[in-house]
């Protein structure tokens, strides 16, 4: 005899999730999917994460810019200059970050 859960998102949910969720993709959707539905919003993201309908929420810094990281702004100068610098992974990020706006 084989075990059976029940499904914890009929038909009518999937189709309330999807339809919602693409109207209006970010963390607010998220959270009143999860109240309407009774879940968790980790539940809810999880969800559409299987029905390939989440996208992943663009961190941001303090200023609003997108975030960068020190081995991106060390691609990018090597890219620039056509050559290798492994150590400059170990420069500040301030100090790539001005290199990069001074290109």
């Amino acid at each position: 005899m084989k075990n059976i859960q029940p499904k914890n998102y009929n038909q009518d949910d999937v189709a309330k999730l999807i339809n919602e969720y693409r109207e209006n993709p970010n963390r607010e959707t998220v959270e009143k999917l999860a109240k309407d539905l009774g879940k968790s919003v980790r539940s809810i993201t999880a969800k559409l994460s299987q029905l390939g309908v989440y996208k992943k929420i663009e961190r941001k810094t303090k200023t609003g810019k997108a975030i960068i990281s020190k081995s991106d702004l060390v691609k990018i100068i090597n890219e620039h200059y056509n050559l290798e610098m492994p150590s400059l992974v170990k420069a500040t990020k301030e100090d790539l970050e001005k290199m990069v706006t001074n290109l």
